[in-house]
Protein backbone atom coordinates (compact mmCIF):
# COMPACT_ATOMS: atom_id res chain seq x y z
CA UNK A 1 0.00 0.00 0.00
CA UNK A 2 1.20 3.13 -1.07
CA UNK A 3 0.02 6.21 1.10
CA UNK A 4 0.81 9.86 0.02
CA UNK A 5 -0.05 12.57 3.04
CA UNK A 6 -0.49 16.27 2.41
CA UNK A 7 -0.55 18.90 4.97
CA UNK A 8 -0.28 22.85 5.13
CA UNK A 9 3.04 22.12 7.08
CA UNK A 10 5.62 19.33 8.40
CA UNK A 11 7.23 19.35 11.80
CA UNK A 12 10.46 20.13 10.36
CA UNK A 13 12.93 22.33 8.49
CA UNK A 14 11.92 25.30 11.08
CA UNK A 15 8.11 24.86 11.06
CA UNK A 16 6.77 23.20 14.08
CA UNK A 17 3.02 23.25 14.87
CA UNK A 18 0.13 20.95 16.00
CA UNK A 19 -1.38 20.21 11.78
CA UNK A 20 2.47 19.22 10.75
CA UNK A 21 3.61 17.25 14.43
CA UNK A 22 0.26 14.84 13.63
CA UNK A 23 1.51 13.77 10.01
CA UNK A 24 4.66 13.08 10.83
CA UNK A 25 3.64 11.48 13.50
CA UNK A 26 1.06 9.28 11.60
CA UNK A 27 3.79 8.79 8.57
CA UNK A 28 5.81 7.57 10.84
CA UNK A 29 4.15 5.20 12.25
CA UNK A 30 2.34 3.67 9.19
CA UNK A 31 6.39 3.50 7.95
CA UNK A 32 7.23 1.43 11.07
CA UNK A 33 3.75 -0.97 9.78
CA UNK A 34 5.50 -1.68 5.60
CA UNK A 35 3.50 1.27 4.53
CA UNK A 36 4.79 2.92 1.65
CA UNK A 37 4.75 6.50 2.60
CA UNK A 38 5.15 9.74 0.93
CA UNK A 39 4.14 13.61 2.19
CA UNK A 40 3.41 16.72 0.21
CA UNK A 41 4.22 19.66 1.92
CA UNK A 42 4.85 23.71 0.92
CA UNK A 43 8.56 24.53 1.01
CA UNK A 44 9.97 25.73 4.06
CA UNK A 45 13.78 27.77 3.64
CA UNK A 46 15.96 25.05 4.43
CA UNK A 47 14.38 22.26 3.10
CA UNK A 48 14.99 20.17 -0.44
CA UNK A 49 12.74 20.10 -2.91
CA UNK A 50 12.99 16.44 -1.68
CA UNK A 51 13.89 14.85 1.62
CA UNK A 52 14.01 11.49 3.70
CA UNK A 53 12.45 11.56 6.98
CA UNK A 54 11.74 8.36 9.32
CA UNK A 55 11.34 6.54 6.78
CA UNK A 56 9.34 8.64 3.92
CA UNK A 57 10.03 10.98 1.38
CA UNK A 58 8.54 14.13 1.44
CA UNK A 59 8.55 16.44 -1.65
CA UNK A 60 8.22 19.90 -1.40
CA UNK A 61 6.36 22.87 -3.56
CA UNK A 62 6.57 26.45 -3.70
CA UNK A 63 5.33 27.94 -0.89
CA UNK A 64 2.79 30.18 -2.60
CA UNK A 65 2.85 28.20 -5.87
CA UNK A 66 0.47 25.28 -4.93
CA UNK A 67 -0.54 24.64 -8.78
CA UNK A 68 3.18 22.89 -8.82
CA UNK A 69 1.98 20.17 -6.23
CA UNK A 70 0.24 18.83 -9.45
CA UNK A 71 3.43 16.63 -11.25
CA UNK A 72 4.36 15.80 -7.77
CA UNK A 73 1.11 13.72 -7.06
CA UNK A 74 1.57 12.23 -9.82
CA UNK A 75 5.13 11.39 -9.22
CA UNK A 76 4.12 9.84 -6.31
CA UNK A 77 1.13 7.67 -7.87
CA UNK A 78 -0.37 6.75 -4.40
CA UNK A 79 -3.09 4.08 -3.75
CA UNK A 80 -4.58 7.03 -1.21
CA UNK A 81 -4.43 10.52 -0.80
CA UNK A 82 -4.76 11.21 2.55
CA UNK A 83 -5.10 15.24 3.55
CA UNK A 84 -4.01 16.13 6.79
CA UNK A 85 -5.90 19.53 6.77
CA UNK A 86 -7.56 20.44 3.91
CA UNK A 87 -6.46 22.66 2.06
CA UNK A 88 -5.92 23.98 -2.39
CA UNK A 89 -3.82 20.93 -2.94
CA UNK A 90 -6.50 18.39 -2.03
CA UNK A 91 -8.25 19.92 -4.49
CA UNK A 92 -5.38 19.76 -7.02
CA UNK A 93 -4.91 16.12 -5.72
CA UNK A 94 -8.72 15.32 -6.62
CA UNK A 95 -7.68 16.93 -10.40
CA UNK A 96 -4.54 14.71 -10.39
CA UNK A 97 -5.31 11.93 -9.52
CA UNK A 98 -8.85 11.49 -10.42
CA UNK A 99 -8.85 7.17 -10.85
CA UNK A 100 -7.23 7.17 -6.91
CA UNK A 101 -8.89 7.30 -3.28
CA UNK A 102 -9.02 10.64 -1.97
CA UNK A 103 -9.65 10.95 2.06
CA UNK A 104 -9.79 14.57 4.40
CA UNK A 105 -8.55 14.81 7.99
CA UNK A 106 -9.87 18.17 9.79
CA UNK A 107 -7.16 18.68 12.27
CA UNK A 108 -8.92 22.36 13.27
CA UNK A 109 -12.05 23.23 11.30
CA UNK A 110 -11.75 26.98 11.05
CA UNK A 111 -14.90 28.92 10.23
CA UNK A 112 -15.08 32.66 9.80
CA UNK A 113 -14.86 33.37 13.36
CA UNK A 114 -12.23 31.36 14.09
CA UNK A 115 -10.33 32.91 11.23
CA UNK A 116 -10.80 36.61 12.14
CA UNK A 117 -9.67 35.69 16.01
CA UNK A 118 -6.08 34.53 14.13
CA UNK A 119 -6.51 38.00 12.15
CA UNK A 120 -6.69 40.03 15.42
CA UNK A 121 -3.91 38.26 17.10
CA UNK A 122 -1.57 37.05 14.22
CA UNK A 123 1.54 35.08 14.49
CA UNK A 124 3.23 37.45 12.21
CA UNK A 125 1.33 39.23 10.05
CA UNK A 126 -2.44 40.07 9.23
CA UNK A 127 -1.13 39.54 5.29
CA UNK A 128 0.13 35.90 6.45
CA UNK A 129 -3.45 35.20 7.93
CA UNK A 130 -4.71 36.33 4.84
CA UNK A 131 -2.44 34.19 2.71
CA UNK A 132 -3.32 30.95 4.68
CA UNK A 133 -7.19 31.60 4.34
CA UNK A 134 -7.16 32.04 1.03
CA UNK A 135 -4.86 28.71 0.43
CA UNK A 136 -6.90 26.78 2.65
CA UNK A 137 -10.41 28.11 2.40
CA UNK A 138 -11.84 28.90 -0.55
CA UNK A 139 -14.86 27.09 -3.13
CA UNK A 140 -12.46 24.65 -4.33
CA UNK A 141 -11.27 23.26 -1.46
CA UNK A 142 -15.01 23.47 0.04
CA UNK A 143 -15.61 21.32 -3.79
CA UNK A 144 -12.85 19.11 -2.95
CA UNK A 145 -13.94 17.84 0.86
CA UNK A 146 -17.25 16.98 -0.72
CA UNK A 147 -16.03 14.98 -3.02
CA UNK A 148 -13.64 13.32 -0.64
CA UNK A 149 -14.32 9.53 -0.36
CA UNK A 150 -14.21 10.23 3.64
CA UNK A 151 -14.00 12.82 5.93
CA UNK A 152 -12.65 12.95 9.30
CA UNK A 153 -12.08 15.06 12.33
CA UNK A 154 -9.31 14.56 14.66
CA UNK A 155 -11.89 15.34 17.43
CA UNK A 156 -15.29 14.57 17.89
CA UNK A 157 -16.39 18.01 18.96
CA UNK A 158 -15.42 19.36 15.65
CA UNK A 159 -17.65 17.09 13.93
CA UNK A 160 -21.06 19.05 14.04
CA UNK A 161 -19.20 22.48 12.88
CA UNK A 162 -17.78 20.80 9.66
CA UNK A 163 -20.87 18.97 8.93
CA UNK A 164 -22.51 22.63 9.47
CA UNK A 165 -19.58 24.46 7.63
CA UNK A 166 -19.43 21.88 4.23
CA UNK A 167 -23.14 20.33 4.29
CA UNK A 168 -21.97 16.95 4.70
CA UNK A 169 -23.83 14.09 5.97
CA UNK A 170 -21.57 12.12 7.53
CA UNK A 171 -17.63 12.78 9.15
CA UNK A 172 -16.37 10.31 11.23
CA UNK A 173 -13.60 10.90 13.85
CA UNK A 174 -10.29 9.96 13.18
CA UNK A 175 -7.69 10.28 16.24
CA UNK A 176 -4.14 11.57 16.33
CA UNK A 177 -2.00 8.95 17.47
CA UNK A 178 -0.92 9.68 20.81
CA UNK A 179 2.33 7.49 22.63
CA UNK A 180 1.88 6.56 26.44
CA UNK A 181 5.18 6.40 28.38
CA UNK A 182 6.58 3.14 30.08
CA UNK A 183 6.61 4.79 33.50
CA UNK A 184 5.49 7.94 34.98
CA UNK A 185 7.18 9.70 37.25
CA UNK A 186 6.36 13.30 38.29
CA UNK A 187 8.18 15.94 40.05
CA UNK A 188 8.38 16.09 43.67
CA UNK A 189 7.85 19.53 44.49
CA UNK A 190 4.72 21.16 42.75
CA UNK A 191 5.05 21.76 38.84
CA UNK A 192 2.85 23.20 36.09
CA UNK A 193 3.93 23.25 32.42
CA UNK A 194 3.31 24.98 28.97
CA UNK A 195 4.26 23.47 25.76
CA UNK A 196 3.07 26.01 22.70
CA UNK A 197 4.25 28.73 20.97
CA UNK A 198 4.38 32.04 22.22
CA UNK A 199 2.12 33.33 19.29
CA UNK A 200 -0.04 35.83 19.99
CA UNK A 201 -2.94 33.92 19.82
CA UNK A 202 -1.85 31.85 22.54
CA UNK A 203 -1.55 34.71 25.17
CA UNK A 204 1.65 33.11 26.55
CA UNK A 205 1.45 36.11 28.94
CA UNK A 206 -1.21 35.10 30.54
CA UNK A 207 0.77 32.14 31.62
CA UNK A 208 3.89 34.06 32.61
CA UNK A 209 2.02 36.15 34.49
CA UNK A 210 1.49 32.96 37.29
CA UNK A 211 4.71 32.59 38.65
CA UNK A 212 4.61 35.62 40.29
CA UNK A 213 1.55 34.56 41.99
CA UNK A 214 2.44 31.05 43.08
CA UNK A 215 5.91 31.35 44.29
CA UNK A 216 6.29 27.70 46.03
CA UNK A 217 5.18 26.69 42.51
CA UNK A 218 7.98 25.54 39.79
CA UNK A 219 7.10 26.99 36.24
CA UNK A 220 8.32 25.78 32.98
CA UNK A 221 7.75 27.36 29.99
CA UNK A 222 8.88 25.71 26.69
CA UNK A 223 8.21 26.94 23.24
CA UNK A 224 8.30 30.60 21.32
CA UNK A 225 7.22 32.64 18.99
CA UNK A 226 7.14 33.44 15.07
CA UNK A 227 8.06 37.06 16.16
CA UNK A 228 11.30 37.08 17.38
CA UNK A 229 10.55 40.83 18.53
CA UNK A 230 7.64 39.63 20.82
CA UNK A 231 9.45 36.53 21.72
CA UNK A 232 12.51 38.82 22.93
CA UNK A 233 10.38 41.28 24.78
CA UNK A 234 8.09 38.36 26.84
CA UNK A 235 11.78 36.61 27.49
CA UNK A 236 13.05 40.33 28.56
CA UNK A 237 9.98 40.81 31.28
CA UNK A 238 10.16 37.66 33.23
CA UNK A 239 13.47 37.02 33.06
CA UNK A 240 13.87 37.72 36.54
CA UNK A 241 11.16 35.46 37.85
CA UNK A 242 13.02 33.23 40.28
CA UNK A 243 10.47 30.38 39.47
CA UNK A 244 9.95 30.26 36.17
CA UNK A 245 11.83 28.36 33.28
CA UNK A 246 12.31 29.50 30.33
CA UNK A 247 13.55 27.24 28.20
CA UNK A 248 12.70 27.70 24.68
CA UNK A 249 11.61 25.00 21.77
CA UNK A 250 11.86 21.99 21.86
CA UNK A 251 11.87 19.48 19.26
CA UNK A 252 10.27 16.81 20.58
CA UNK A 253 11.35 14.18 17.23
CA UNK A 254 15.19 15.43 17.86
CA UNK A 255 15.02 15.95 21.77
CA UNK A 256 12.24 13.35 22.67
CA UNK A 257 14.26 12.92 26.06
CA UNK A 258 13.60 16.98 27.45
CA UNK A 259 10.20 16.82 25.91
CA UNK A 260 9.54 13.70 27.63
CA UNK A 261 10.85 15.18 30.63
CA UNK A 262 8.46 18.50 30.70
CA UNK A 263 5.39 16.13 30.34
CA UNK A 264 7.15 13.53 33.50
CA UNK A 265 7.68 16.62 35.85
CA UNK A 266 4.57 18.68 35.41
CA UNK A 267 1.56 18.03 37.41
CA UNK A 268 -1.04 20.34 35.62
CA UNK A 269 -0.76 21.67 31.72
CA UNK A 270 -1.52 24.88 30.90
CA UNK A 271 -3.55 26.58 27.12
CA UNK A 272 -4.21 30.36 27.44
CA UNK A 273 -5.16 30.10 23.60
CA UNK A 274 -7.94 31.69 22.75
CA UNK A 275 -8.90 29.34 19.55
CA UNK A 276 -7.85 25.51 19.73
CA UNK A 277 -8.58 22.29 18.29
CA UNK A 278 -9.86 20.37 20.84
CA UNK A 279 -8.24 18.38 22.39
CA UNK A 280 -5.13 19.76 20.99
CA UNK A 281 -1.82 17.57 20.47
CA UNK A 282 -0.55 18.91 23.84
CA UNK A 283 -3.26 18.45 25.93
CA UNK A 284 -3.78 14.47 24.85
CA UNK A 285 0.25 14.10 25.43
CA UNK A 286 -0.43 15.89 28.87
CA UNK A 287 -3.33 13.37 29.79
CA UNK A 288 -1.01 10.36 28.70
CA UNK A 289 1.54 11.40 31.29
CA UNK A 290 -1.36 12.01 33.76
CA UNK A 291 -1.10 15.56 33.96
CA UNK A 292 -4.20 18.13 34.66
CA UNK A 293 -4.87 20.42 32.20
CA UNK A 294 -6.01 23.75 32.56
CA UNK A 295 -7.55 25.84 29.75
CA UNK A 296 -9.98 28.47 28.76
CA UNK A 297 -11.72 26.40 26.15
CA UNK A 298 -13.73 23.50 26.49
CA UNK A 299 -15.59 22.76 23.64
CA UNK A 300 -18.19 20.13 22.92
CA UNK A 301 -16.22 17.36 24.40
CA UNK A 302 -15.52 18.68 28.08
CA UNK A 303 -12.00 17.38 27.41
CA UNK A 304 -10.83 20.34 29.83
CA UNK A 305 -13.24 20.32 32.02
CA UNK A 306 -12.97 16.19 32.76
CA UNK A 307 -9.55 16.09 32.70
CA UNK A 308 -8.95 19.35 34.69
CA UNK A 309 -9.99 22.52 34.92
CA UNK A 310 -11.60 24.73 32.16
CA UNK A 311 -11.36 28.86 33.04
CA UNK A 312 -14.16 29.84 30.64
CA UNK A 313 -13.89 32.96 32.51
CA UNK A 314 -10.51 33.05 32.22
CA UNK A 315 -9.52 33.33 35.83
CA UNK A 316 -6.53 30.48 35.39
CA UNK A 317 -5.14 31.86 39.25
CA UNK A 318 -8.22 30.52 40.44
CA UNK A 319 -8.37 27.27 38.25
CA UNK A 320 -4.77 26.85 39.38
CA UNK A 321 -5.16 27.21 43.14
CA UNK A 322 -8.46 24.77 42.52
CA UNK A 323 -6.44 22.10 40.69
CA UNK A 324 -3.18 22.39 43.39
CA UNK A 325 -5.77 22.40 46.47
CA UNK A 326 -5.92 18.58 47.98
CA UNK A 327 -4.24 17.12 45.24
CA UNK A 328 -7.04 17.73 42.52
CA UNK A 329 -4.80 17.54 39.62
CA UNK A 330 -4.33 14.04 40.74
CA UNK A 331 -7.66 12.45 40.39
CA UNK A 332 -8.25 14.84 36.93
CA UNK A 333 -4.87 13.44 35.83
CA UNK A 334 -5.83 9.55 36.10
CA UNK A 335 -8.67 10.32 34.53
CA UNK A 336 -6.83 11.88 31.30
CA UNK A 337 -4.85 9.27 31.23
CA UNK A 338 -7.25 6.23 31.29
CA UNK A 339 -9.36 8.60 27.91
CA UNK A 340 -6.42 8.42 26.22
CA UNK A 341 -5.34 5.03 26.57
CA UNK A 342 -8.39 3.84 25.69
CA UNK A 343 -8.81 6.05 22.62
CA UNK A 344 -5.82 7.85 21.70
CA UNK A 345 -3.31 5.29 21.88
CA UNK A 346 -1.00 4.58 18.81
CA UNK A 347 -1.89 1.07 18.14
CA UNK A 348 -5.10 1.62 18.18
CA UNK A 349 -4.97 5.07 16.11
CA UNK A 350 -2.70 3.64 13.54
CA UNK A 351 -4.60 0.83 12.94
CA UNK A 352 -8.03 2.74 11.95
CA UNK A 353 -6.03 4.76 9.18
CA UNK A 354 -4.64 1.42 8.06
CA UNK A 355 -8.65 0.14 8.24
CA UNK A 356 -10.26 3.26 6.56
CA UNK A 357 -7.35 3.05 3.66
CA UNK A 358 -8.05 -0.43 3.04
CA UNK A 359 -12.01 0.58 3.63
CA UNK A 360 -11.40 3.20 1.07
CA UNK A 361 -9.51 1.29 -1.20
CA UNK A 362 -12.69 -1.40 -1.10
CA UNK A 363 -15.15 1.59 -1.62
CA UNK A 364 -16.69 0.55 1.64
CA UNK A 365 -17.37 3.06 4.34
CA UNK A 366 -15.04 2.00 7.31
CA UNK A 367 -16.43 0.74 11.04
CA UNK A 368 -13.94 2.25 13.19
CA UNK A 369 -15.37 1.32 16.66
CA UNK A 370 -12.60 -0.78 18.92
CA UNK A 371 -11.05 -2.03 15.30
CA UNK A 372 -7.77 -3.45 16.52
CA UNK A 373 -5.07 -4.33 14.27
CA UNK A 374 -1.59 -6.35 14.77
CA UNK A 375 0.77 -3.20 14.61
CA UNK A 376 3.53 -5.46 13.50
CA UNK A 377 1.76 -6.75 9.91
CA UNK A 378 1.05 -4.33 6.70
CA UNK A 379 -2.19 -4.81 5.99
CA UNK A 380 -2.29 -5.01 2.12
CA UNK A 381 0.94 -5.88 -0.32
CA UNK A 382 3.29 -2.45 -1.12
CA UNK A 383 1.66 -0.56 -4.26
CA UNK A 384 2.10 -1.89 -8.07
CA UNK A 385 1.37 1.34 -9.62
CA UNK A 386 4.72 2.77 -9.54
Amino acid sequence: MKICLSCVEFFAWGKYGGFGRATRLIGRELVKRGVEVYAVVPRQPSQKPVEELDGMTVLSFPKYRPWHTRHLYKEVDADIYHASEPSLSTYIAMQAMPDRKHIVTFQDARNLRDWKIEFDRPALSKLQVLSNYIYEHNFLVSLAIRRAQGVFAQAESQIPKIKSMYRLRTVMPLHNPVGLPATIQKAPNPTVGWLNRWDRVKRPELFLELPAKFPHVRFIAAGGSKDKGWDRYLRNKYADVPNLEMIGFVDQFRNPELHSRILQDSWIMVNTSTKEALPNNVFLESAAHKCAILGGLDYRDGFTANFGYCALDQDFVTGLRWLLENDRWKERGEKGFVHVKEQYNTDLVISQHLHVYESALKGVSPCLKGTQIDPTISVSPPSTNS
